[in-house]
This record gives structure tokens, C-alpha cells and sequence, in this order.
């Protein structure tokens, strides 16, 4: 299963983001790019992604098929994990531990997020007490066997999951990382039973037994439900391929998963923890490619969906962490430090008990939708767009979707009586509206502001990259907001998300638990080297078995390291700065150093990335500067006053032209808004690039105050 390409051979790739409200496609082929979107289909996600592989095919007009030599890879960006542990609604789960230890994940750490919240409710577990099992056995830090597991304890084990008819079983036992004999024990037990087993020091082979027991309890939940999805959207790519096949072509699925890289459908079905965070990941992927090429390093990244809103701060490349929590439980997996509000342009709006207008996190998603799509009954963001004029009095989709203002309209209305009643004061319809977006902009600026001005980051200093189909309705408020200076909208915003799958390399991680004592002016053990051989033959052996040459594989070494004593650790690459480039974090990070301190390394970790191909993003050579002319004009509620502005269609749009604001730019997926204070122009990546007219600048050099 070479990668290597040749002229008479073709390839077809296909990247795909399941959204809540559509479902986006980006193709390439023969140095062409295709994009669209379908309605997402959130009971059966594979059939709008099947709908669309079918229109693939019917726009290439028989120009491909799958002969002997030819190729096609669809890499995916999927929220089915996401919708299962968001909704709770994964497999009947049992929990194997050593004994005396079965309620770790429900004990958790003493860690509080609303530290004086007298009534705050912790997150139910995943596994019921009932469904947690014991055993006899331990293990030592050293790896030596204290407790010996008995076929006795076995046999009885496996009988009492059988009775409980588990779905699927998830193993942690303590120190299982330094020594799995246990673990492997257990794992060949259970087999005969016929349901998925996630095995800790399988997925996670690091200390912290909370957050590697509720990391492998959260795989096992997600197993059957995604193993499920990925089989059937596997199977019925088949069919769909068979029809277009003449010969022994070759087809490959791949998944992204939330460290900003893809794996194979059969890793993925075993390891779906890994994907959690699939579809954004493909998004910051993009934005960070999209803005290196036009010459911005830090940014943050705004993508605005229909059901939520994910952003990012990117400082010179992503930022990756193991420490993430989704509805508060921990995932201990390397993931793209993404945060995500439910704010997108599906957001229900509502009055509250108190009288107060809020928006999300409900979602209309994609079945009713908004109820300007035709079926919704509740007001949503989209909804208070149009009403505002906001979509220039078009549909979306290039007018295939239009847009019902009249259904808008009424649950518009409805709303307003509701605020009128709370504040007795006699709200109309567009004031309701610009209420509504007001809310929506205020719960995604406190997302924007908590990976930035929270984390020490001064915004000033960054470019905003939005994108989503709702991305560039807001953007420009939003900067304002926090004086962003600058946003950049890349070309096809509406299905950036699909481009990043494209663009993301097949990423394999890798780390083990080492403990080793660090003293201070002195070089890094030894043994630290032989771990990572071991885990880079491992690596290798991975990747070649996915259909990677030696010179398409990198591998990047880093250790996690601290300050003897102390909890956590920071990430720093294993070279020979290390000690000296963990003193400097360290320092940038907590704001103190100590460099006489002795220091510890916790785990080593392996990146090991196989590079694919990837889509062309093509440089406009003769940028003219021009200014462009609007289409017509529309009438849109700016603030409290209804103004005339120019509508432009992107795709008309060449590099160097500048456009006359206030302005609406309309295009395929997405709508743009730009409000005064700001000049537009196109660049030569056909980026379109807003820049504030005035600008207080930043107090320091730094992006990153101290």
C-alpha cells in the first residue's frame, strides 16, 4: 500500500466535516478543488455523507473511476463521539480496576472549578457503581508483582460481567503502565465475551490513575457506538465505490482526530477518545496553514458553526494539551487546545425566569434547523441575521437554499412579546434581533477572552481567522470587542473545516512513564534515549504498516518535565536545551524560574507523523490593486439604524481589490458582514483581509504578557 504517486495514476481526495446543521465537502482532483455542502442528517450521520460522495461522482461526470493504480482517500472530521458523551448516550460500560479502587473515577480529584458554589453538581460518572469490578492483583511503581492474578479471580471475573450483559468493558489497574502483564491477563479473559476491550496502557500508558481510568472508561463508552458508525459508513462507501470501480483500485477512510492529525477507521474504532474533538481540529489545522502562508504567526482562530463556536489561540503553531476536560471529565490524550461554547447560528433564543434574553447552548441543529429554513419554531441567531438583512435578501448556498423571512418573522415576534413583558417596555422585532446577536456575541467573546486575555495573551497582538458557515457575520464585532486588529477569512470559509482534514498529516502518539530525576547543570540520563528508541521502532513499525516510506515519517521527541515536588509538568522538546528551555517555559508560564532546583521528567512522549499529500494553495502572481463595484445594494440594521449598503459577490472578487465599507459579501457557504472602522481588501491567497481603521496599539512587545 505505497503512497507514492506516479503521472498515469490518479488520485482522489475527499475531505469531509459533519457539522450539526451541514455536512461540508472539499474534493480535489487533477490540481481542481470542489466544494459543497448537504443537510446533515444527526439520526444517521453516514447517509449525508454517502449523499454526498454520490454527487461527487455525478460532478466529475464519469472522469474517474477506481481501476488498478488509482486512489481515493476521504479523510473525516466526526461528531459522533462528541454527540455521545455530550448526550450521554454511549454503550452499558463496566469498569475493571484493582481491587479497592473502584470508585476512583467518582472520588476524581479534589480540584473544584466554581471553588464557593454551595450547590454545585459534579458530572454523573459514565459507569454505574454496579458495573465496577475488582480484582485481586497489584502491581508496584517499579514495576515488580506484589499481588499475583489467580485464573480463580479470572473465572470469576469474566462470569460476573457476563451476567451483567455489559456492551463494552473498559481495564485500568494501578501501575499497569510500568508493567501490563495484568492488564494483558484480563484482556485475553474477557475476548471470549464478544464485546470491545479498552485496555489502559494501551491508550494511555502514563501515571495519574484518575485521568487514565477516565480516560480508557470514556474509549470503552464511545467504542460500540462508534465501531457502529465507522462500519456502516465503511460498508456504504463500498457499495457507492463498487459502482464506479473497474478494477483493483484503492479506497482509504481515515479519521481526524483532536490532536490536529488523522488515523485510519480501524485505529479510530478502537481508540474513538481520540476523535472527540475531530471536526475542529480540522479547522485550527487550516488556519494555521492558511495564515502562515499569508505571513501571520499568532492568531486566533474563530469558527463559528451551526450548533457551536470553537476557538483557539495559536502562538507561532497550535497549542496542544493532555489535560483537557469535556463535560467535566478529564481526557488525558494529547488534543489542540480548543475551547468550544454552544453558540452557532443554530442557537436557540428564549427569556429565562428571571426575565433576562439568553442564547444557547440548545441547538435547532439540522433537524428542525433555524425556523427561516423552513421547519424550525424557535428563534435562532440565523434567524435574527435575516431579520437584521444581514443575508443581503438572498438564500443561502448560492440561492439553492432560500431562506422563509416570514417564518422568521413570527418567531421573532414571539420573542420580542416575551421581552416586552419582562422589561414592560414595548420591544420590536428588530430590536429583538439585534438583542439576540448581542447575546450570541457576548457568550463567544467570553470564549475568545479566555483563551487569550485569561491566559496572560494580549489580542491586540494576534490576527482573528474566522471562518464557519456563521464565522463572518460576527467576526468583525468581535474583534472590536477585544481590538483585534486585523481578520483574515479564508477562501471557501463556509467548509474550512473539510480543507484542514485535507491538509492534516496521519499522527500517531506515543509515550510511556519514566520518573527520572533531573539535577540541576547536568545532561539528561540515558535511559531516556533507550525509551525513546523503543518507542520509535514502534512508531515506524506503525506507519509502514499504514503505507509510509522511511523519508514520509517524522518523528519528534518531547518529554514532560517539573520541578521536583510539584504536580504538574510542562512540555519541552528532548534535545539538548532541554533543561534550559523548561527553566524558560517554566518562567513564561508562572512568571518565576529556578535554575539551581533539581527537576524531574515524567514521561517521555513520541510524535510520529507520516506525511500525506495535500492540496495546493495557489498564490495569485499579478495582484492588481482595483476597487471593487457592489452588485446592488441592501438594506441592513447596523446597531439601531436600517442603512444601504453594497453587496459584493466573492467569487467575483480578484486579488488587490478593495472594497468600500460598510459592505455584506455573499459566497457559497458563508455571508460576511463588514461594518465601519474597518478596510477590506482581497490578497493574493484570495484571503479576504480586514484591518481596523483605529487602533490603540498594544503597551508591550511581547504577545504574551508577563
Amino acid at each position: 500500500m505505497g503512497r507514492k504517486n506516479t503521472t498515469s495514476h490518479q488520485q482522489l481526495r475527499i475531505g469531509v466535516d459533519t457539522g450539526g446543521t451541514f455536512t461540508d465537502f472539499i474534493v480535489t482532483f487533477k490540481n481542481q478543488r470542489l466544494s459543497f455542502k448537504v443537510p446533515s442528517t444527526p439520526r444517521a450521520p453516514a447517509q449525508a455523507i454517502l449523499a454526498g460522495v454520490a454527487q461527487i461522482f455525478e460532478r466529475l461526470n464519469d472522469d474517474f473511476s477506481l481501476t488498478e493504480g488509482n486512489t481515493i482517500e476521504i479523510i473525516h472530521g466526526t461528531t459522533v463521539a462528541t454527540n455521545a458523551l455530550l448526550e450521554r448516550k454511549g454503550a452499558r460500560t463496566a469498569l475493571v480496576t484493582t481491587a479497592g479502587f473502584e470508585d476512583i473515577i467518582e472520588i476524581g480529584r479534589q480540584t473544584r472549578p466554581d471553588l464557593y458554589n454551595l450547590a454545585v453538581k459534579r458530572p454523573a460518572t459514565l459507569i454505574a457503581g454496579e458495573l465496577r469490578f475488582g480484582v485481586k492483583e497489584r502491581v508496584a511503581a517499579d514495576a515488580s508483582v506484589i499481588t499475583p492474578l489467580t485464573k480463580k479471580d479470572l473465572r470469576v471475573l469474566v462470569k460476573k460481567l457476563n451476567q451483567a450483559r455489559v456492551e463494552s468493558i473498559a481495564v485500568s489497574l494501578l501501575f499497569s503502565f510500568a508493567n501490563p502483564e495484568h492488564e494483558n491477563a484480563i484482556a485475553d479473559a474477557l475476548a471470549p465475551l464478544g464485546v470491545p476491550v479498552s485496555v489502559s496502557h494501551q491508550i494511555l500508558p502514563e501515571y495519574r490513575e484518575y485521568e487514565r481510568t477516565s480516560t480508557v472508561a470514556i474509549n470503552a463508552y464511545l467504542a460500540p457506538r462508534v465501531s457502529h458508525y465507522l462500519s456502516e459508513l465503511t460498508d456504504g462507501l463500498s457499495r457507492k465505490l463498487a459502482r464506479h470501480s473497474a478494477g483493483e483500485g484503492e479506497s482509504r477512510l481515515r479519521i481526524m482526530q483532536s490532536s490536529g492529525g488523522s488515523i485510519s477507521a480501524e485505529t479510530a474504532a478502537r481508540e474513538p477518545v481520540r476523535t472527540i474533538l475531530s471536526g475542529p481540529a480540522g479547522g485550527a489545522v487550516a488556519a494555521m496553514r492558511v495564515a502562515e502562508l499569508a505571513g501571520q504567526s499568532d492568531i486566533i482562530t474563530f469558527d463559528m458553526g451551526g450548533t457551536s463556536t470553537d476557538v483557539a489561540l495559536c502562538q507561532g503553531g497550535a497549542q496542544t494539551t493532555n489535560e483537557a476536560q469535556i463535560t467535566g471529565l478529564p481526557i488525558a490524550v494529547p488534543m489542540l487546545d480548543i475551547h468550544t461554547v454552544g453558540a452557532g447560528g443554530g442557537s436557540i433564543a428564549y427569556v429565562d425566569e428571571g426575565g433576562a434574553l439568553r442564547v444557547g447552548p440548545e441547538s435547532a441543529g439540522a433537524d428542525p434547523g433555524p425556523a427561516c429554513y423552513g421547519f424550525g419554531t424557535r428563534p435562532t441567531v440565523t434567524d435574527a441575521n435575516l431579520i437584521l438583512g444581514r443575508f443581503a435578501g438572498g438564500g443561502l448556498l448560492n440561492g439553492e437554499m432560500p431562506l422563509d423571512e416570514f417564518r422568521a418573522a413570527a418567531v421573532l415576534d414571539r420573542l420580542a412579546e416575551e421581552m416586552s413583558k419582562a422589561s414592560a417596555k414595548l420591544v420590536t422585532r428588530e430590536q429583538a434581533a439585534l438583542g439576540v446577536v448581542r447575546v450570541a456575541n457576548a457568550n463567544m467573546e467570553q470564549a475568545l477572552r479566555l483563551v487569550s486575555v485569561e491566559r496572560g495573551y494580549d489580542p491586540r497582538r494576534f490576527a482573528l481567522v474566522s471562518f464557519g458557515g456563521a464565522g463572518g457575520l460576527h467576526a468583525a464585532a468581535l474583534a472590536d470587542a477585544l481590538r483585534i486588529p486585523k481578520i483574515l477569512i479564508p477562501a471557501d470559509p463556509g467548509a474550512f473545516s473539510a480543507l484542514g482534514v485535507l491538509l492534516a498529516d496521519v499522527v500517531k502518539d506515543y509515550s510511556r512513564t519514566m520518573m527520572i530525576a533531573v539535577e540541576p547543570s547536568k545532561s539528561l540520563p540515558r535511559e531516556i534515549g533507550r525509551a525513546f528508541t523503543a518507542l520509535e521502532r514502534q512508531a515506524k513499525s506503525d506507519l509502514r504498516g499504514e503505507g509510509f516510506a522511511p523519508e514520509q515519517t517524522e518523528l519528534t521527541r518531547t518529554l514532560a518535565m517539573r520541578y521536583r515536588g510539584q504536580s504538574f509538568e510542562l512540555e519541552v522538546g528532548a534535545d539538548e536545551y532541554a533543561v534550559a528551555n523548561f527553566h524558560q517555559l517554566h518562567r513564561e508560564r508562572y512568571g518565576h524560574s529556578d535554575e539551581r532546583k533539581a527537576m524531574e521528567i515524567v514521561s517521555v512522549r513520541l510524535r510520529a507523523v507520516g506525511v500525506t499529500d495535500k492540496p495546493q494553495l495557489n498564490r495569485e502572481k499579478n495582484v492588481r490593486r482595483s476597487k471593487a463595484r457592489p452588485q446592488r445594494d441592501a438594506l441592513v440594521w447596523l446597531g439601531e439604524k436600517r442603512r444601504k449598503i453594497g453587496v459584493y459577490d466573492r467569487g467575483e472578487l480578484l486579488p488587490g481589490a478593495a472594497i468600500a465599507v460598510p459592505a455584506i459579501i455573499v459566497e457559497y457557504g458563508s455571508t460576511t458582514l463588514i461594518p465601519a472602522g474597518w478596510r477590506a481588501k482581497v490578497d493574493a491567497w484570495h484571503n479576504l483581509i480586514l484591518e481596523a481603521t483605529r487602533r490603540e496599539p498594544p503597551s508591550r512587545r511581547s504577545a504574551k504578557n508577563p
